[in-house]
């Protein structure tokens, strides 16, 4: 990453307090979204020199005693925090490229950023140049000759860098008077053609924004789940490959610490023989009585008895996709992608079976077992979908867990009483239920609209605890109804309209006569059918032996909370009795 620090004296919305909030924002983001990448922070056009190459005008930051490009860690970001005050002591800044002078700071940076990428393979790892600058002609200044040779030269390294697969990506900051102008020399340095320049800008002021307030998030790598051999028929199987498209948001595991040393604790179990006290040397053996006698088993042989099969995905048969309802999908889906790395012909296999489950419109159904409870699965092929920017969806299939038939239960079934028909709402009420969602229907909804605000605020106190400072940082809460919205007129009609067609002229919820008297005399019908005398129950003391919905039913008909465990319950009960 290279930094070209700004010599206003403004220090708030000088281009070097900009660059460096980013910075410092982005290095906060990365400890969470990304905490094993390695990230260098390196100014150029500096005073001081710093560097393993030892070329003046560029000034590596980095954390006494640890490697130029590392880890985020609490120190660098503390250290980093602190760079606004020391900088023109300590490094200090240059007023531009000297004229009549070979030294070229922008080449040397470059130079510096690409050793400091080194490490790692580009084709196992993302290495990225993010240059931040305000100077648009960083060679204006100097004579013809010199200029085109600087430029040459500097374009020349920039490209060596990215055929090694290092990409660089520009952050230009714009003065107040003068826009930046990337025609002059970066818009050849970064690649750009004439149809991207006009998007360019624009999206430069969010990529901005998005690195001061970045959402701190886990990002997990994306790598194989698990290998599956997919058996199609008898003697013909293809190996696939699956990816998790969706985890779980869990904050991290708990990592237990010696208090002497500070080092991680590891754990050890042993088995001690309840009888002896010695430690037991051989596997544990499992007991299962049966017919007075004790059958026991090792954990081998229950692993065992737990395989159904062998875990392999078996082809049963085909459907229409008219067969697979929504309802079917009862968790995130497997995306399987074929491999040649064990068996040959895989991807040939899968490209024939993908094309003509698509040309056909069916799905395959098929068994998945293993050291997993054993499914039907649907595997429903995925096309590819390609945008302007290239692939949007890869070509594929999604692994579809599907229920059994215990799994589906009819609502209707549930809350029906015998001889009593099920209520079904009206013509008009289902109309007036579809405006209201249309009302309130979210446009272009995707997950990554609302962040889980319990783990954002253990994010904050996480860094409020590693970094020292006095104050959590605010978490708003996204996950709130938006009053704002709920109070436009459209919405509020389509709200009392609903209201109106469900509880017609007692829809007022202020009302003596509205809905809560209603439901708090029908509570108090349940309490009647229950034939309990709680006050016999209270005096013989086995009100305890109640259920809590049976408890439920008692607080309220007589317009008591419910909420609390069964003790509580029991408390509130007696307290009313005694009265």
């Amino acid at each position: 990453m290279e930094l070209d620090p700004d010599d206003e004296d403004d220090k708030q919305e000088s281009h070097f307090h900009i660059a460096v909030s980013c910075i410092a924002q982005s290095l906060k983001s990365h400890i969470i979204n990304r905490s094993n990448d390695e990230i260098a922070i390196c100014f150029f056009n500096t005073r001081e020199k710093k560097n393993l190459q030892d070329l003046n005008g560029v000034y590596v930051f980095n954390v006494p005693e640890r490697e130029c490009i590392d880890r985020p860690t609490a120190r660098m970001i503390k250290d980093f925090d602190l760079i606004e005050e020391s900088f023109e002591k300590d490094i200090g800044s240059q007023n531009g490229i000297v004229s009549d002078s070979r030294e070229n700071s922008l080449y040397s940076a470059l130079w510096v950023a690409q050793a400091l990428l080194r490490k790692g393979s580009s084709k196992t790892a993302d290495k990225r140049i993010f240059l931040f600058t305000n100077e648009d002609d960083p060679f204006g200044s100097m004579r013809i000759s010199v200029k085109e040779d600087m430029t040459r030269t500097t374009l020349q390294r920039a490209k060596d860098a990215q055929d090694l697969g290092i990409s660089i990506e520009l952050l230009p900051l714009s003065h107040p008077d003068k826009q930046f102008d990337i025609t002059l020399f970066y818009k050849d340095l970064i690649g750009l053609n004439s149809d991207e320049l006009t998007e360019f800008m624009p999206s430069v002021g969010q990529k901005l924004d998005d690195m001061k307030d970045q959402l701190k998030k886990r990002v997990l790598a994306k790598r194989i789940a698990k290998r599956i051999t997919f058996v199609i028929c008898d003697g013909l199987s293809i190996e696939l490959n699956g990816y998790a498209l969706l985890r779980p948001a869990i904050p991290g595991t708990i990592t237990w610490l010696d208090s002497t040393t500070n080092l991680p604790v590891k754990v050890e179990r042993s088995y001690i023989c309840t009888d002896t006290g010695a430690i037991m040397q051989e596997p544990i053996q499992r007991i299962q009585p049966y017919k007075n006698q004790d059958v026991m088993f090792t954990t081998g042989e229950l692993s065992q008895l737990k395989k159904i099969s062998t875990g392999h995905l078996r082809l049963l048969g085909f459907k229409p996709l008219s067969c697979l309802k929504d309802y079917h999908n009862l968790k995130p889906s497997t995306f399987l992608y074929p491999s040649d790395k064990e068996v040959i012909g895989s991807t040939r296999a899968f490209i024939a079976l993908h094309r003509s489950m698509i040309q056909l419109g069916r799905f395959a159904v098929a068994f998945y077992g293993g050291t997993t409870p054993p499914r039907m699965v649907a595997l429903v092929a995925q096309d590819e979908i390609e945008g302007d920017g290239g692939q949007v969806e890869p070509p594929g299939m999604n692994m579809i867990y599907l229920p059994y038939a215990n799994d589906i239960r009819d609502i209707e079934e549930l809350h029906s009483k015998p001889g009593v028909a099920v209520p079904r709402a009206s013509d008009d009420q289902l109309k007036k239920a579809s405006t209201l969602m249309r009302r309130l229907e979210l446009k272009d909804f995707t997950v990554c609209q609302f962040a889980n605000p319990a783990l954002q605020k253990h994010y904050a106190i996480l860094q409020a605890i590693a970094l020292d400072e006095d104050q959590v940082r605010e978490t708003r809460d996204e996950t709130l109804p938006d009053e704002e919205g709920m109070n436009r007129p459209a919405v509020v009609k389509a709200i009392e309209e609903f209201k109106q067609s469900i509880y017609g002229d007692d829809s007022d919820e202020e009302s003596d006569s509205g809905p809560k008297e209603k439901t708090r005399k029908r509570k108090a019908g349940i309490a009647d059918e229950g034939n309990y005398d709680f006050i016999e129950l209270a005096k013989t003391g086995k009100l305890k032996d109640l259920t809590v919905v049976e408890l439920k039913t008692y607080l309220a008909a007589n317009n008591l909370s419910v909420v609390g465990k069964k003790e509580v319950l029991i408390n509130r009960i007696l307290t009313h009795i005694s009265k």
